[in-house]
Parts: structure tokens; C-alpha cells; sequence
């Protein structure tokens, strides 16, 4: 991790992490939307134990991070939450039901 020397710099540095993330979110969703297309079914969309799965992994890489992994469990819950809905659309849109 960067030490900076001001807070000038911490916020730039923050600022870059801040598109990183966009970055990696918006890398995500096109994936998901690619998932969609080898799904048949809202039940294969909400899969609750590969969600489950990933709820924990996310927790546990927190815990690892020293990160608060109630605030990683939270945005990764709206994260999966709207992408869920992606799929979702991508399978009416794709008509496949």
C-alpha cells in the first residue's frame, strides 16, 4: 500500500482506486449478462447456493483484508441484487421465458 504525504495525494490515490472499482464492477456485469445466455430458467438466475457461496468468500477475503466484512457482505448484496435483475432481463429480452 502507497503512503502518501498529503491528504491531496491520498485522495488522488483514493480517486484511482474509485475508477478501478467501476472498472471491475462494469467487467463483472458484462460477464454476468454473458451468464445469462447459458441459463434457462429464473431459478438458475437466483441460484441461492452459488450466491451463498460467494457471500462468504467475500467475507472471509474481508476479515483476511482487516476490512469490515458487514460493509463488503452489504455491497456485495446490492451488487448481486441489481445484477441478478440483469439477468433477469437478459433472459425476457432473450425470450427465453
Amino acid at each position: 500500500m502507497k503512503k502518501c504525504n498529503s491528504l491531496k495525494e491520498v485522495r488522488d490515490e483514493v480517486d484511482k482506486i474509485d475508477t478501478k472499482l467501476v472498472e471491475l464492477i462494469s467487467e463483472r456485469s458484462h460477464l454476468i449478462r454473458q451468464a445469462a445466455g447459458f441459463k434457462e430458467s429464473i431459478n438458475e438466475v437466483k441460484a441461492d447456493d452459488r450466491i451463498e457461496d460467494i457471500m462468504q468468500k467475500v467475507r472471509k477475503k474481508a476479515i483476511e483484508l482487516n476490512v469490515n466484512p458487514n460493509m463488503i457482505s452489504d455491497l456485495f448484496k446490492i451488487m448481486i441484487d441489481e445484477m441478478v435483475e440483469t439477468e433477469i432481463s437478459e433472459l425476457r429480452n432473450a425470450g427465453n421465458f
